[in-house]
């Protein structure tokens, strides 16, 4: 298939260009393999304007024209939620254009994707990919703690699918077992260790369901693989995060959850979690309801509530701090899984992490995180964040829950202000990129897929290109903090994340206009110290609370 063969017309002039924030722009449109680009027209002295606005096509996620005999109005809606309108002269000019963004926003094949076709002059390809080495970060956990190891039992792929080639579990388990208790898991998704708790050395492991079905099959090999991670006579926890009832119901279908008389020394523990096409319609309505004009706040309000998006949100956070003090404060190991293990479990174990440890709230730290917990982990990018919430097509595969999981870190950031080295822009970045990106970082289902499409040779990663604007993406008040941070999730504690659902609603003018001051006042404030990190005042804190309200 040829790009030329989608694009039914490559240009067009006098087209009216109107998007919230902007003033209406008229310019020629001009249709590329990968985006729209819209040129103003020269101006009535002659001289050229500068604006040129550019869209990623793979951003489009719902398209909606409306045709008169003289013209035609094209809608298009963002996976970034955004709201876009072409007007166009002629009605058949106007089909044309609709139908080439149609077909190419459509694509489906990975490597016909704008990643592959990306070249920015000041980055190297292989750079990038460096920054965050999966086997470094665990050979140096194994080496600091000498009871785990790095596993390639991996490292064709024929364990499974899903996981990458390297993967640290306990030194006292061989290979063979671990395919053994690989065949017991969904998917093939063994427990392996997701986080080690420096501060008392208890362990965080994840896996999928056990396939214990009707017959409560066991595995005596997985039975080992958990006894080791415990010691003497420690007790663990296994965080199931569905409901008892959906576990039992799994179990009639093959899968299940981990029976007493199997695992003697692991209590299981019921979070109902839901994924899916339930947290997909929940993305929806919420951002139907932010997107129409309320009548009434109460109506508005019933709407927000009628989504359940903020419900699941608490529930995420409640669950991950469960998995946090079970580790802090029962001093005891934790286990999580529900079906797959690619959901619901990674959000759990990456929110327990940014709960628990200082470096994971930190830029480089939270990218790494992002990198174990959520890409080389497996969590299927490509099929969850396929449509947005404006999509006509409703595919069961597709769930924001890569987007939970940001949300969720921005409640922790507007709860505890100086505990993030990075600000609400990176949440928001990385929210568009896993949804359209011209880097190849969220590319793909899992690792085998990004090495069958050779995405690390071909792509350029986000890593370096955030980086390189570090600054934006800082939090100017940030201060370390080495302890714990405990999200309250009562229901007045937990806030819809306007940043994000309202953005292109209402001005976000006075709000950057304070944030700018507080980027001043910490700059100033530094330099007086000598260049040296001061940690924010009370006063400096209470500016930022005012600021958060606004």
């Amino acid at each position: 298939m040829e790009f030329a063969e989608l694009i039914k017309t490559t240009k067009v002039d006098n087209v009216v260009f109107s998007c919230p924030g902007l003033q209406p722009v008229t310019g020629t449109l001009c249709i590329t393999s990968h985006h729209l680009l819209l040129s103003s027209q020269t101006g009535g002295s002659g001289e050229q304007s500068q604006i040129e606005l550019w869209l990623l096509i793979r951003n489009v996620d719902a398209l909606e024209k409306r045709l008169t005999n003289a013209s035609g109005t094209i809608t298009l809606k963002c996976k970034d939620l955004k709201v876009l309108q072409l007007e166009i002269l002629g009605m058949e000019e106007c089909l044309n254009v609709a139908r080439s963004i149609e077909a190419l926003s459509s694509v489906e094949s990975v490597m016909m994707m704008y990643p592959f076709f990306y070249r920015p002059q000041s980055m190297k390809l292989e750079n990038g990919w460096q920054l965050h080495i999966l086997e470094q970060y665990y050979q140096q956990l194994a080496s600091d703690t000498g009871a785990w190891r790095l596993s390639y039992v991996n490292k064709d792929f024929g364990a499974c699918s899903s996981y990458p080639p390297a993967a640290i579990v306990p030194a006292t388990v061989d290979d063979a077992a671990l395919r053994k208790s690989a065949h017991f898991r969904q998917g093939r998704r063994f427990p392996v260790l997701s986080y080690y708790h420096k501060k008392n050395g208890t362990v965080m492991l994840r896996s999928s369901q056990p396939l214990v079905g009707p017959n409560r099959k066991r595995c005596t090999e997985d039975e080992q693989l958990l006894s080791t991670v415990l010691e003497g006579g420690d007790r663990g926890f296994i965080l199931d995060t569905r409901s008892k009832q959906a576990a039992k119901q799994a179990q009639m279908m093959g899968g299940g959850m981990e029976h007493r008389s199997s695992y003697p020394c692991w209590k299981r523990l019921h979070r109902s979690l839901e994924r899916g096409r339930v947290l997909q319609e929940s993305f929806i309505k919420l951002v139907e309801s932010c997107n129409d004009p309320p009548h009434s706040m109460d109506r508005w309000l019933s709407k927000l509530e009628a989504s359940k998006w903020l419900s699941h949100v608490k529930e995420a956070l409640s669950t991950a701090c469960l998995a946090a003090q079970c580790m802090e404060r029962e001093e005891a190991c934790v286990l999580v899984h529900g079906a797959e293990g690619t959901d619901t479990t990674l959000l759990v174990t990456a929110l327990a992490q940014v709960i628990l440890d200082p470096d994971c709230r930190t830029l480089a730290g939270f990218q790494g995180l992002l990198e174990r917990e959520w890409i080389q982990a497996g969590h299927p990018f490509s099929l969850r964040c396929a449509h947005s919430a404006y999509s006509h097509a409703r595919l069961k595969q597709e769930a924001p829950m890569f987007l939970l999981f940001l949300d969720c870190t921005w409640q922790l950031g507007r709860q505890f202000p100086l505990a993030l080295e990075f600000s609400e822009c990176l949440l928001l970045a990385l929210f568009e990129h896993s949804y359209a990106s011209p880097y190849g970082t969220f590319l793909c289902n899992n690792e085998k897929e990004r090495r069958l499409c050779k995405v690390k040779e071909k792509t350029h990663s986000l890593w370096p290109w955030l980086n390189c604007k570090r600054q934006k993406y800082l939090n100017p008040l940030y201060a370390r903090n080495p302890l714990a941070i405990w999200p309250s999730v009562e229901p007045q504690s937990v806030l819809l994340w306007q940043g994000l659902f309202l953005r292109w609603v209402r001005s976000s003018h006075y709000l950057d206009e304070a944030w700018a001051e507080i980027q001043q006042i910490a700059k100033s404030r530094q330099n007086d110290n000598g260049g040296k990190h001061q940690a924010p005042t009370a006063a400096l804190t209470e500016a930022e609370a005012k600021t958060l309200d606004i």
